[in-house]
């Protein structure tokens, strides 16, 4: 049986709008759809709307999808995830409870599938392309010492804080992006990076708006994946092409 790579982001687990234990089941749903044709999964961010570790507490919730996702790398899928402007604390408890590999020290990476090069990346933070408040929102995110006196507040404050931030920062800006064309920040990286280097496919989330489309001055093609809050698109790399599909 021919073995599939697939990409997936933006199911912002947890946002308490529609029905979000049904977008948990989906998303669950789609899993056990591909089990038997994956050899690898890639997670583009925001696969939570929000996640922190404690040493020893995890956010309540994601059963089923956690559990699903220990089934997959139990059954030698190969399961990769990119923390995105949602889910960046992401730590270690994906990697040893679940068998993940965590994709955190950078946020964007070249790979290698198939004898095609991707570039995969959240696309929150393409090149330094991001607007200055997402920059220093990003630093203060990312800081260490700010890390450690988050994680002294009880569980009960620091997810009521977290879930509300998060929250409110999803539904501010509607839940689409209309694609931005020539002007869009995923275009404007990817056109410039494949005139740097040979790349195939550029595979981004965030913009929760699908779209694949071929890049000027080049053989690389751009997909950018939709969110599973509305809808519920994914790529599928079948060692040859890879294609957008609805689940």
């Amino acid at each position: 049986m021919q073995k599939h790579t697939y990409f997936i982001a933006d199911m912002h687990l947890g946002l308490p709008l529609y029905d979000p234990a049904e977008r948990e089941r989906k998303v669950v749903r789609w899993l056990d759809f591909i089990k038997d044709t994956a050899q690898a999964v890639y997670i583009l961010g925001d696969a939570f709307d929000f996640w922190w570790e404690y040493r020893y507490v995890v956010p309540r919730g994601y059963v089923r999808f956690l559990g699903k996702l220990a089934e997959l790398t139990d059954r030698g899928v190969s399961v990769h995830f990119f923390p995105g402007n949602h889910d960046l604390w992401a730590g270690s408890y994906l990697c040893e409870e679940c068998g993940v590999t965590m994709h955190s020290a950078a946020p964007e990476e070249v790979t290698s599938i198939g004898g095609k090069v991707f570039f995969l990346a959240h696309g929150d933070r393409l090149g330094g392309g991001a607007p200055l408040s997402l920059t220093l929102l990003q630093r203060i995110f990312t800081n260490r010492s700010l890390q450690r006196l988050f994680s002294m507040l009880h569980p009960r404050w620091a997810f009521a804080f977290g879930y509300a931030w998060s929250r409110k920062n999803r539904l501010s800006k509607g839940i689409a992006v209309p694609f931005g064309g020539e002007e869009e920040v995923q275009y404007k990286f990817a056109v410039q990076a494949a005139q740097r280097q040979k790349i195939d496919y550029f595979v981004f989330g965030h913009r929760h708006t699908p779209i694949a489309m071929s890049l000027p001055g080049s053989s690389a093609q751009l997909v950018l994946l939709s969110d599973w809050i509305t809808g519920a698109t994914y790529a599928d790399f079948d060692g040859e092409c890879l294609r957008l599909k609805t689940f």
